[in-house]
């Protein structure tokens, strides 16, 4: 039954796990992916420790909100927990990625947001992207500490560890994703110049910049 009903969001998380790793958004095993189902009862997601390379379908893992596997081969990610937190307490969301994005993971490493900057930021990911404090890696505090953020916005750095990022959908989701990575690049590149950035983007419009990255 399980199988059957989630094999789409199953092949939807295969090609969209593996478009993620040929894109240079994580390296080896890390990263994972996952939808809720329609009745927001189950969620599938990426297996533990399995190149993305090899994966396929059948190998994405179906478990309930509390971590009891329905279907499938294989341990979940590692960080099940994190996604459970968030789709328990934020049922706007339907699908999550989580990314090692080099440009963007290097700002969570700093533990320093990425500001404003471009229009494409306030129109997809609510604004700056904000840094969730740190928790250890597998544990629920992960998800919890995302949660103030994303109650705002679909996206955020985790502190020492990359980006989280959330959609009515795993298209939307990794589209926030690849935004997230566009902004990170773009303000390093910006800063690289030694010109410090003269204003951030706000619903109102702009204004002074005033905090040197």
């Amino acid at each position: 039954m399980y199988q059957s009903d989630l094999l789409p969001l199953r092949e939807e998380i295969v090609a969209t796990a593996q478009r993620a790793y040929r894109e240079g958004f994580m390296a080896a095993t890390s990263g994972n992916f996952s939808c809720l189902d329609k009745t927001g009862q189950y969620m599938a997601i990426t297996p533990s420790g399995m190149a993305y390379s090899v994966m396929t379908p059948e190998d994405i893992v179906i478990l309930d909100l509390n971590g009891n596997v329905i279907d499938g081969q294989h341990k979940p990610s590692s960080e099940w927990k994190m996604h459970a937190e968030i789709y328990r307490h934020l049922p706007q969301y339907h699908a999550i990625v989580h990314t090692h994005s080099p440009n963007a993971t290097a700002y969570a490493v700093l533990r320093r947001e990425i500001p404003c900057v471009l229009v494409e930021m306030l129109l997809f990911l609510g604004g700056s992207i904000e840094v969730a404090d740190y928790a250890s890696q597998g544990s629920a505090a992960v998800g919890t500490n995302c949660l103030p953020i994303l109650r705002r916005k679909p996206a955020c750095l985790l502190a020492n560890h990359g980006v989280v990022t959330a959609g009515e959908t795993l298209a939307q989701a990794y589209t926030n994703s690849i935004y997230v990575e566009d902004a990170a690049k773009i303000v390093r590149l910006a800063m690289s110049t030694g010109c410090p950035i003269p204003a951030v983007i706000e619903e109102e419009g702009s204004k002074p910049y005033g905090i040197s990255i």
